[in-house]
């Protein structure tokens, strides 16, 4: 077991170059998310998707060649996706976080690649509606390599493990509820599969905040979508990846099942801790 500290304390510093880090891979996923099942090549160039113009290595600094261009291309003056921008700065974000989980740098790697692909299968999913059933399949392999870390240097208890894998299940079958009793209308199958790796990260504890926490997030999302149409009454509209919102859109569910999930890693959040008086 290697701990961070031992290299450099726990502070600011150590916040930064986690900070630093994760924009640049945040950099990287912007260029997995666009070439992912394209048959592109990940060690292209990076061009303008507007006018193919080749970006120069000084237009590649996450984070501040966005703000210096003001969001545009250095060739044609068209705007760039505010995604790019986002991706890198929550990536970033979210590795910084994850200094306050663990110490232990092999876990905080992986909860780094966790993280990634995370950002990866929300960005995806709001972009096509699917989520890719090799990454759920690579967030499965991750968590179970964390939970046999833990086992043999934190846990050492059997019972606690098969508690936390099983558990996730009961989500999973909530899940699969829904989307068998609405034929894939209120939930698609790739939500469904994607609950149960969510579901060890959390830990058995924690399940059915995230589960509740999941759809709480997705009323107010789509209550506000419903008052913000109602408000400007057609006038002004919100879109997601080009497509207007309105009160009949189908709106992507795993971005609010990783909000979820993230929120209760980071807060500890207990749905029924709002019961309790």
């Amino acid at each position: 077991m290697i701990l961070l500290d031992q290299f450099l304390p726990l502070g600011p510093i150590m916040g930064v170059i986690a900070f630093g880090f994760g924009v640049i891979i945040g950099s990287f996923l912007n260029v997995y998310i666009y070439r992912f099942h394209t048959g592109k090549s990940l060690s292209g160039h990076s061009h303008c998707l507007s006018c193919g113009g080749r970006l120069k290595w000084y237009d590649l600094f996450p984070l501040l060649s966005f703000l210096i261009l003001r969001g545009r291309c250095r060739h044609c003056s068209c705007l760039i996706t505010t995604r790019y921008f986002w991706v890198e700065l929550v990536t970033g974000l979210l590795f910084m976080l994850t200094l306050l989980l663990t110490t232990d740098l092999l876990l905080v790697l992986l909860w780094w690649v966790v993280l990634s692909i995370l950002v990866v299968i929300t960005v995806y999913d709001l972009n096509h509606f699917v989520i890719p059933d090799a990454l759920t399949a690579a967030l499965v392999v991750l968590a179970g390599v964390m939970l046999g870390y833990k086992y043999f240097y934190y846990v050492a208890d059997w019972q606690y493990i098969a508690l936390t894998v099983l558990t996730p299940l009961l989500g999973v079958l909530f899940f699969f509820g829904l989307w068998f009793f609405s034929k894939g209308k209120w939930i698609g199958f790739g939500d469904v599969k994607l609950a149960f790796p969510l579901g060890l990260l959390v830990g058995p504890a924690a399940v059915f905040s995230f589960v509740v926490l999941s759809f709480w997030i997705g009323a107010a999302i789509s209550l506000l979508i419903i008052a913000y149409t109602r408000w400007s009454r057609g006038k002004y509209r919100l879109h997601l990846e080009g497509r207007a919102l309105t009160m009949k859109s189908e709106v992507p569910f795993a971005p609010f099942l990783v909000l979820s999930c993230l929120i209760i890693l980071f807060t500890h959040f207990d749905v029924l801790e709002i019961f309790r008086f």
